[in-house]
């Protein structure tokens, strides 16, 4: 360890650190634009100075690339200091007069732009101008000097030029120039053909003047967000969405340049916890339970396949879900409703309902998605909330509010927000001067109906998630012609499965709205730590039972099985020597459907409660 002390305090330092480390463990805060956790520090700017006055060799030196030592005695706010960095702030403001950044950091040490100074002088008269400038305050105050370069923002910090030849690796910038005129650019001024796009240089930027476009001949790759439907992008190290559980980022291994080209490890270079793990890898881990509950969720049909609705060609044709991103506080645009194509707020939205919903024929669902009517009468309030001064149009088949006050809120709609609603389809959506045409029936009316709308809302079908299917197939529980799977029984057991300690949760089981989705969860929940909370399972006594005298061990049986419940079972002597191997039932497992006792060809199983001495007792008692 390294002691030293920094304006009259003690500190300890692993060997290595800086003098800005250092500060940073007391909690001092030294101003710096040059310095960024991921790049090797160089002292570039000159801002981050501080003044040895004790332990070594006295003098400015710039904490952010001096090494700390031993008994150093360092002060960061001596007199000295502030001078030097009233100067450098000066001299960076006359080059850069738009950096933001350097505007504060001149306010805080007194730093006058020229501007402000020339505006200052032409309104006093030259005969009341004073002609010395009081001592104090030329101690706190300076004049930037003049630039020919207007809107300049590039300090010549050297961030991007070194964070993309020695982190990221390409080196497509370089500085160019000498004196007043030295820039950043790329070699022979000329788009850069090596260039990755990854825009590391405007990340490290502190002024925001890197435009990684300026330097890539190609177009920038830039990652979609798929939470927010497309609408922003996303870094390769980014949180899914915000209410993810753990609540962490995570690395898109196929964008992070880290593992396309092995260079860069910002991330772990910056990370204060040490948390980044490069060669940790996805594992399958198999674990032994005693009951699962399947909630695969849903997806939204896609809509483009009605070329009429226009979605996909038509950037203010979007779907339901596209648009609750629109309206989210954390969604693109933070809650505030655009159009896609202009910007601007829709002063006319169209809801078109059942959109793939209800159809018997075609490509669509013939099932009814459930939900779209309420969370429709939603978006409209909603739509209301963020432009008064809007009008909804909502084109529907049928209202199907079931649900408590579902029905006044529906009304709600209508009474309070004056949607307007339209009982009838939509034939084509086109557009003409800058609107979006929706040409519908009124069948209540017996009119046609054509609006010109800023934007069309599709109201998509749900449909099960992709793979629902073979992992039905997996855990051996039954699905419909839809995709959705099935449950034992529609009323008293709605969310069991034919095959025991398997539940059913959400829309994996039927489109459902969140209250009902709730409820089924919950009861998944109780249902599957009833079974779990005993020592012994208990279950009905209609199973099969094989007789293992007569088994010949053909196991044709098992694959007819539907539940896995047929198991081989290996008879051996007191020697344990090998004599026979036969079917045997899982008691846990079989759900006695006699199945088995149909396929054995030996009679070798039969279902308790129906064996065939049984069956002929009754049928014997019923004839007396």
């Amino acid at each position: 360890m390294i002691s030293l002390t920094i304006d009259g305090r003690d500190v300890q330092v692993q060997e290595g650190q800086t003098l800005l480390d250092a500060a940073k463990a007391l909690g001092i805060e030294i101003p710096t634009l040059c310095h960024h956790k991921a790049v090797p520090p160089a002292g570039a700017c000159r801002i981050c100075v501080v003044e040895i006055t004790g332990g070594g060799r006295p003098g400015l030196v710039p904490a952010c690339a001096y090494p700390a030592q031993n008994g150093l005695v360092i002060a960061t706010d001596s007199e000295a200091v502030r001078a030097s960095r009233r100067m450098t702030l000066a001299l960076l403001l006359a080059r850069c007069p738009e950096a933001q950044v350097l505007h504060g950091l001149a306010k805080r040490y007194g730093v006058e732009p020229l501007a402000d100074r020339l505006a200052l002088s032409s309104s006093v008269p030259a005969n009341q101008k004073p002609k010395t400038e009081n001592p104090e305050e030329s101690r706190t105050r300076t004049t930037t000097r003049t630039r020919t370069i207007e809107e300049a923002k590039c300090i010549l910090c050297g961030l991007c030029v070194r964070v993309c030849q020695e982190v990221i690796g390409p080196a497509a910038t370089c500085f160019a120039g000498r004196g007043p005129h030295r820039e950043v650019s790329t070699p022979y001024k000329m788009l850069s053909g090596v260039c990755i796009g990854c825009g590391a240089c405007s990340f490290v930027c502190p002024t925001g003047a890197i435009d990684p476009a300026e330097f890539c001949s190609h177009p920038l790759e830039r990652i979609p967000n798929e939470f927010n439907c497309g609408f922003d992008f996303r870094t390769p190290v980014h949180i899914p969405f915000p209410q993810a559980v753990p609540n962490k980022p995570l690395i898109d291994r196929e964008n992070c340049i880290h593992y396309k080209t092995g260079r860069c490890g910002a991330c772990a270079k910056v990370c204060p916890a040490g948390a980044i793990d490069y060669d940790m890898a996805d594992q399958i881990v198999e674990e032994k339970v005693g009951a699962i509950i399947v909630a695969t969720g849903y997806e939204i049909a896609d809509p483009s396949v009605y070329e009429e609705y226009g979605y996909g060609r038509y950037p203010d044709v979007v779907t339901s879900l596209e648009f609750e991103r629109m309206v989210s506080a954390s969604g693109p645009t933070e809650g505030e409703l655009r159009r896609p194509s202009t910007g601007l707020p829709p002063k006319t939205v169209v809801f078109l309902q059942c959109i793939g919903s209800r159809e018997e024929q075609g490509t669509g669902k013939e099932y009814c998605s459930k939900i779209c009517c309420m969370y429709t009468a939603k978006h409209a309030i909603l739509y209301k909330h963020k432009v008064h001064d809007g009008q909804a149009f909502v084109f529907y088949m049928d209202i199907r509010s079931a649900g408590k006050n579902y029905e006044e809120f529906v009304r709600r709609v209508v009474k309070e927000d004056n949607a307007t609603y339209l009982r009838g389809r939509v034939s084509k959506v086109y557009p003409r001067n800058g609107k979006l045409i929706v040409r519908g029936a009124d069948t209540l009316s017996g009119g046609q109906v054509e609006i010109a709308a800023d934007m069309v809302v599709l109201a998509a079908a749900l449909q099960p998630s992709s793979g629902v299917r073979e992992l039905a197939q997996k855990l051996r529980i039954g699905y419909d012609q839809n995709g959705f799977l099935s449950e034992a029984h529609p009323k008293l057991r709605p969310v069991e499965t034919n095959t025991a300690g398997v539940f059913l949760a959400g829309c994996a089981h039927s489109p459902k709205d969140i209250p009902e989705t709730v409820a089924q969860a919950s009861a998944a929940a109780a249902k599957a730590l009833g079974l779990i909370a005993h020592d012994r399972l208990t279950r009905e006594p209609t199973i099969g039972v094989v007789n293992e005298q007569s088994c010949n061990g053909c196991f044709e049986c098992q694959p007819v099985c539907a539940y896995g419940a047929i198991e081989r079972r290996e008879i051996r002597d007191r020697k344990d020597n090998l004599l026979q191997v036969v079917a045997a039932i899982n008691k846990g497992l079989c759900q006695g459907c006699g199945a088995c006792s149909a396929t054995c060809r030996s009679k070798s199983i039969e279902v308790q409660g129906f064996r065939d001495d049984q069956l002929f007792a009754e049928i014997n008692a019923i004839a007396r």
